[in-house]
């Protein structure tokens, strides 16, 4: 267990030429790699958040080399890929609603990339809608076989690979961890978006109403499809009996997390997110998927002329719990050391 505090603020995004230099060097250096420049291939990437949103800037800063897209520039470089040598790279932000998406889509699409990494499941089915050959790699994907984009994990076919970042039993997992840090909650209310959430969040809610029977403790589901619904969704828990809530794995909530943890507190509803970025928000406790960049792998391959459906899906090789003693202070909360014990990482 390790005890630190909330990472800095990040400053505001690098010029380009700085995030090149993370991957480039020259030609003569690709060269020493033994590579062969025969042509200029496109890894072309699709982003749900905004080029000007904060995680955005964190994932594409110089040296960032755990985040999504430094440290697949990075990766390639090692295996002797060198943007703007050998490899153009396109990024695409969906942000903005269905018709910024597709016009997203489309503009990588006709640019005939050699490989897409998507970052969501929305965006990989609107890839899949517009492109049966065109090889994709997911870097996170919560059911891709129930979603149809593989025929099964271990031989995935088509034109499709990538990795997962939760499993179904998550929810009762999320539901455990939150009795614990709040014992006498009498209702737990999930939040999510039915239209960005696998399964329209019933991926997760089996699981979670599972446990919840065993438990004793009603579920109270908090759909949410608009960010002005957040506030309200959450608010509705401040009040008897006492509530806790669940934050599922939804690419919507993670674009406005913020706007979550400010409800959240405002509220004091103490709830449980599925990855760190809600902590970075100042989230009370987070329990996840650690961050491993292995797109790198798959992407190098394809470039290579692997066929994406040959390459097994890859699932998670650890999860961590994430606690913030502060937030839970506010809350009014004395987070038991049982519970502390497990932590991978406590933040004040």
């Amino acid at each position: 267990m390790t005890e630190r505090s909330a990472p800095a603020r990040v400053e505001p995004a690098v010029a380009r030429r700085d995030f090149l230099r993370l991957a480039g060097t020259t030609a003569a250096s690709f060269l020493a790699l033994g590579a062969t420049p025969d042509r200029m291939r496109i890894v072309a990437s699709l982003t749900s958040l905004s080029l000007d949103d904060e995680l955005t800037r964190r994932n594409i800063s110089e040296g960032n080399v755990t985040s999504r897209l430094g440290g697949l520039i990075a990766g390639l470089k090692q295996r002797g890929w060198v943007e703007g040598v050998n490899y153009r790279f396109e990024l695409r932000s969906t942000f903005g609603g269905p018709d910024k998406m597709k016009t997203a889509v489309q503009e990588l699409i006709e640019l005939k990339p050699d490989v897409i990494l998507t970052g969501s499941t929305v965006e990989t089915a609107a890839v899949l809608a517009l492109t049966k050959t065109i090889p994709i790699v997911f870097a996170t994907s919560n059911d891709p076989v129930g979603n149809g984009f593989v025929e099964s994990l271990a031989h995935p076919g088509g034109n499709v690979t990538g990795f997962t970042s939760s499993t179904a039993e998550m929810g009762g997992k999320w539901l455990q961890l939150i009795k614990e840090a709040v014992p006498d909650i009498a209702r737990v209310g999930v939040l999510y978006n039915p239209a960005t959430t696998p399964r329209n969040g019933r991926f997760f809610l089996d699981s979670v109403e599972q446990e919840a029977a065993a438990a004793g403790i009603g579920v109270v589901l908090a759909p949410v499809s608009a960010p002005a619904e957040i506030d309200g969704a959450i608010g509705r828990f401040s009040e008897p009996p006492r509530a806790a809530m669940i934050s599922l794995v939804d690419s919507f909530l993670v674009v406005n997390r913020q706007a979550i943890v400010a409800a959240a507190a405002k509220y004091r509803v103490p709830m449980i997110y599925p990855f760190h970025y809600f902590m970075d928000a100042g989230g009370l406790m987070s329990y996840g998927p650690t961050l491993e960049v292995r797109s790198a792998d798959y992407v190098d391959l394809i470039l290579r002329g692997t066929k994406a459906g040959d390459l097994p899906v890859q699932s998670p090789r650890k999860y961590e719990l994430l606690i913030n003693r502060t937030v839970a202070r506010s809350l009014g909360l004395t987070i038991p050391f049982t519970l502390l014990a497990r932590a991978d990482e406590i933040r004040e």
